[in-house]
């Protein structure tokens, strides 16, 4: 499928029309159910909705052909994809998840996860000798990997993790919602699995929850398990939200450079600021994972940062409470910018730190961004 280059894939959506009318644009089919053959069979591949829609295929084929998967599959929400895998695993299976992770993800894991038997242990994965410890050989069956890793975006090293992961039996799954497909491709450096919040930078335009699942073999059991949980389930995602997320991948490549080079004169503006603590982003060389996330993204850092801001916590929501052109809002990976306190929304047991501030940073002028945050900097401290 990867004949073009990213680019062209997402601008035309896999070249996918419609073979009814020539429309340029792919069709929204939202029927529920589809007519048998008159000896019962389905020959045209679907049967009911719950099991697969054909508005799901121009943004699934799109999603495998950039990742380099076998095959993609759409969910309801991030959160949806994200423990279907999980899911699919044994009570008693051991699993390996980053301390810094997604919160709703990890607060899943501990509370209900965990009480239908999975074992899981939080460790640093920017350590390899911290992962290669925990991995229990024949007991660990899944290393869950997220990088950068929100909101500190730390950075993991994906190909030296999965050969760890994978000499101890286990998969590896990358949940690669802030890099996209245009800056890290996980299944190339040895991951098993992919999982985005399509909600994100896929969709783009703050309009739909979605998530998506990539496979590197579709003949792996597990593949079949997370299959047969999103049916059995009903994890499927509405056909009108397929077709406005495969809406939204068409400018993936326009947004996401965007968002890469606002960011980057962001973070490079910040870090000498005086009310600024620090900048958290892997594009500057003071970060951890600078060398690391320059071998392992290809095209830019990504749209997100956190700003460790002076004064403490006080100091920090006072800020977020002065922005006008930034929103106060949860999400990320919209046009448009949003800044979050984390420590408060995520509540005592987050890595956050209490002076940080996570900014999705949209499309807008950076200009503008700046002056807007340095305005709510100083009218913090008035």
């Amino acid at each position: 499928m990867m004949e073009f280059r990213p680019e062209t894939l997402l601008a035309q959506a896999a070249g996918i029309e419609d073979p009814a009318t020539g429309g340029l644009i792919p069709p929204l089919q939202p029927s529920t159910t589809f007519l048998r053959d008159p000896d019962n069979a389905y020959r045209r591949g679907f049967d009911y909705a719950r099991d697969r829609n054909p508005t799901y295929v121009p943004a699934e084929t799109v999603l495998a052909a950039l990742e380099g998967g076998a095959e993609a599959l759409l969910f309801s929400s991030g959160m949806a994809a994200a423990t279907a895998v999980f899911q699919a695993l044994r009570p008693g299976d051991h699993v390996v998840i980053p301390q810094v992770i997604y919160w709703g993800l990890r607060k899943w894991l501990l509370e209900t996860a965990s009480s239908w038997g999975l074992e899981v242990e939080l460790v640093d994965t920017t350590e390899p000798e911290a992962v290669r410890a925990a991995l229990r050989p024949g007991r660990t069956r899944l290393l869950w990997l997220e990088t950068p890793a929100n909101p500190t975006w730390a950075v993991s090293d994906i190909a030296a993790l999965s050969d760890l992961a994978h000499e101890a039996g286990a998969l590896v799954t990358v949940d690669n919602t802030v890099p996209t497909p245009l800056l890290t491709r996980p299944l190339e450096l040895g991951a098993d699995l992919v999982m985005h919040s399509a909600t994100k930078y896929l969709n783009g335009h703050s309009d739909v929850v979605a998530g998506a699942l990539l496979t590197r073999r579709t003949d792996a059991e597990i593949w079949s398990r997370i299959r047969t949980i999103r049916h059995d389930q009903g994890a499927i995602l509405g056909p009108f939200e397929a077709w406005l997320l495969t809406r939204g991948l068409r400018t993936l490549h326009l947004r996401l450079r965007a968002a890469c080079g606002n960011a980057m004169h962001l973070a490079a503006h910040l870090q000498h600021h005086p009310k600024i603590e620090r900048v958290l982003y892997p594009g500057l060389p003071t970060h951890k994972g600078h060398t690391l996330a320059a071998r392992q993204m290809q095209g830019g850092f990504g749209g997100m940062l956190s700003i460790l801001v002076r004064g403490g916590e006080q100091a920090a929501v006072a800020t977020a409470a002065n922005v006008r052109l930034w929103k106060r809002a949860t999400s990320l990976g919209g046009v448009e910018s949003l800044l979050e306190h984390r420590a408060s929304i995520e509540g005592p047991d987050s890595p956050a730190p209490a002076n940080l501030l996570r900014l999705s940073v949209g499309a807008e002028d950076v200009g503008d961004l700046i002056a807007d945050l340095e305005s709510a900097l100083a009218a913090a401290e008035a």
